[in-house]
């Protein structure tokens, strides 16, 4: 996935909904973790995303339903494309340090993780820290909630922010 323009991609999955069923297809192959879970975004603007989180057997648990470890999955996946699209990935590298979850309701229907952040007070922040460290740590709060809008449960993702340039480790 590196060769492709992911900003042109989410630009007009913005406005075009065969843009976005494309951007989904591209993003299932470069992420093949996601894809049999059919984490699907639903909606993407430029500073926030809905991902739909299916109820179906591959995400289920033993007590047939949403298993937990889907919804985390899902929690991650749609704070990183926010977090993407606000950063641009050819500047940056973002990694998942972290993540912490506070479950609250057995998932027995489809869900949606949507993530939404302050555009301008991101990239003040990401600068000012970058200025002083050669990373940032941004912690992203996602709610995960089920298709009756009963809340499943609340991830708070912590995402490391380092220039491309800085990144020590081989591609």
């Amino acid at each position: 996935m590196k060769n492709i323009n992911l900003s042109a991609r989410f630009a007009a999955a913005r406005s075009s909904q065969r843009a976005l069923w494309l951007l989904n297809r591209l993003l299932w192959t470069g992420i093949p973790f996601n894809r049999p879970h059919r984490l699907t975004i639903r909606e993407i603007g430029e500073n926030y995303a809905e991902v739909w989180i299916p109820f179906r057997r591959k995400n289920k648990n033993h007590l047939n339903g949403l298993h937990a470890c889907v919804l985390a999955t899902g929690a991650e996946y749609v704070s990183g494309l926010v977090l993407l699209q606000a950063l641009d990935a050819s500047e940056y590298r973002l990694i998942m340090r972290k993540m912490e979850i506070v479950y609250h309701y057995q998932g027995k229907t489809d869900a949606f993780a949507r993530y939404e952040l302050d555009l301008a007070k991101l990239k003040a922040e990401v600068e000012e820290v970058l200025r002083r460290s050669p990373s940032v740590d941004l912690p992203a709060e996602v709610e995960v909630v089920d298709s009756g809008g009963e809340l499943l449960c609340t991830a708070t993702v912590h995402w490391q922010v380092k220039p491309w340039n800085k990144v020590k480790t081989k591609a």
